[in-house]
């Protein structure tokens, strides 16, 4: 299988600038730039091809390319909200001749009517649903529904970068913090 390529990055992050800051303790915004790279950081470190969870956080489109021999093609990112678009060289299959389905470990394939053999092209968007902006009053922001277990890891990243902001720290090295570890666990992507 070739990786999967990024086509439409997240337009939020997982946690707002104020929530970190609210976590942080911080009421002044001097260190905004440094709370939302450490923010980018955490979501870097978890989301995605190159995270460590195997899987997308906020709502964001992937093309996955492969070579099919069969009735399938494996879409390694979860979890798939919708199938943008299947196409195999020029032609677009139309969505009657294929189906989206996803077992109970939450792998998504694309299932054909019967066997294909070729390249094929899948577009599809991946990541828990953001909630659209609302604009009556009071105005209400995007709003990611990545679980709050994913939320908090991220935000005891972000809060032990802030307060530990060294390669490394006495007493204790660990590469990822308990709490983060065993918040991110049920989330992690295992391939068979």
């Amino acid at each position: 299988m070739l990786a999967p390529v990024l086509i439409t990055p997240p337009a939020i992050t997982p946690v707002s600038l104020i929530e970190a800051r609210a976590h942080l303790r911080v009421d002044h915004n001097d260190d905004d730039t440094l709370i939302a790279a450490l923010i980018s950081a955490a979501v870097d470190h978890l989301d995605g091809w190159t995270g460590i969870l195997g899987r997308c956080l906020v709502e964001q489109e992937w093309r996955q390319n492969s070579d099919v021999s069969g009735s399938c093609v494996m879409l390694p990112l979860g979890p798939v909200i919708e199938i943008v678009s299947v196409t195999s060289g020029s032609d677009t299959i139309d969505p009657a001749n294929y189906k989206l389905k996803t077992d109970a470990g939450d792998r998504s394939r694309v299932e054909f009517g019967g066997p294909f053999s070729g390249l094929m092209t899948v577009t599809y968007k991946a990541g828990y649903a953001t909630i659209p902006q609302e604009d009556g009053p009071p105005v209400v922001p995007e709003q990611s529904t990545v679980p709050d277990a994913l939320k908090v890891a991220i935000l005891l990243l972000v809060g032990n970068w802030y307060a530990n902001r060294e390669t490394s720290s006495v007493p204790s090295l660990t590469e990822l913090p308990f709490a983060v570890s065993a918040l991110i666990a049920p989330y992690r992507r295992v391939g068979i």
